[in-house]
This record gives C-alpha cells, structure tokens and sequence, in this order.
C-alpha cells in the first residue's frame, strides 16, 4: 500500500476521448457540455487514509466525496447519483468502481491523472491559486 500524498489543488488540463465516455455513463447533454473543456480544479485534501474530494466548476458548482481507503463510503457520480463504494488503494493509485466505470487516480509527474474506464483521461496540473 504506498503511501503517495495526492494532497493539492489541481486545475484542469486536458483530456482524451471525453465524449464517448460521457455518453457511454449516460450523462445529459447540458452536463456534458458544462464539463465540456470547462476549467475545473479538484481540490483532494488527504489525512493518511482519509480523502476528500473535491471538484469546483465554474459558476460556483462543486461536487464532493469523502472516503477512507478500504472502508465503505456513501459516494455521488458526476451526474448527481449516489452509490456506495469501497475506495481502494492499488500500486500508488486510488481504485474506486462507480456504478458504470472504473475510476483510478494518481500523481503523474506532479499531475494529477484520472482514468475512467481506460476511455477518458483527465490531467490536471497543480496550481498555488486561491478558489473562490
């Protein structure tokens, strides 16, 4: 189990293959577009085990989980579903399985890197900046 500290703010970067992974979760269309290119920072506050995270959209939007690796935790979806999952730890990444993707997390670089799937790839790049 290592112990990487993915504690940070990190603004969005880039991504591949968005749209079939958007449709394939079954996202509406004004939340894919809101997602579209849009410049989110995920913000992960990390105490040992302890996670939260945090996305911030702009307009003022912000979605969270909390979780504790290898614990059941009360999760939401970006599209506003809610499910229970155990968020686990596997070769420096975080492992979490949502109801329709697999989700992994790591530190890249300096970059924080999410797969969903192995269809989507979003990269964030960290930032010292204040979010209001």
């Amino acid at each position: 189990q290592g112990n990487m500290s993915f504690a940070g703010k990190y603004e969005f970067e880039s991504d591949e293959n968005y749209d079939d992974f958007v449709k394939k979760i079954g996202l509406s269309s004004d939340k894919v577009e809101m997602g579209r290119n849009c410049k989110i920072v995920t913000e992960v506050v990390q105490n040992g085990n302890d996670f939260t995270w945090t996305q911030h959209f702009p307009g003022g939007r912000t979605m969270s989980n909390s979780f504790t690796i290898d614990k059941e935790s009360d999760m939401e979806t970006m599209g506003g579903k809610k499910f229970k999952a155990i968020v686990k730890m596997e070769d420096g990444k975080i492992v979490a399985e949502f109801p329709n993707y697999r989700h992994t997390a790591e530190i890249c670089g300096g970059k924080l890197v999410e797969v969903s799937s192995q269809i989507t790839r979003l990269v964030y790049k960290k930032t010292n900046k204040n979010l209001k």
